[in-house]
């Protein structure tokens, strides 16, 4: 019953991973090239956490 106001961490990362590719696609279109590719890589690190937490969920 209490499980019901738990948040959940996957839905929390894919927020997180989707706020990444958005700055990094404004990044991109403004010109910051660097910017992108450290953004690019945070989305990227994201990415694999998000692919762990689904895998040990299932």
């Amino acid at each position: 019953m209490f499980g019901l106001f738990k948040k959940d961490p996957v839905k929390k990362l894919r927020q997180q991973y989707d706020q990444k590719l958005e700055q990094a696609m404004l990044a991109q279109r403004s010109g910051n090239l660097r910017l992108f590719a450290d953004l690019t890589a945070e989305s990227e690190a994201l990415w694999a956490q998000l692919q762990q937490l689904e895998q040990a969920q299932q």
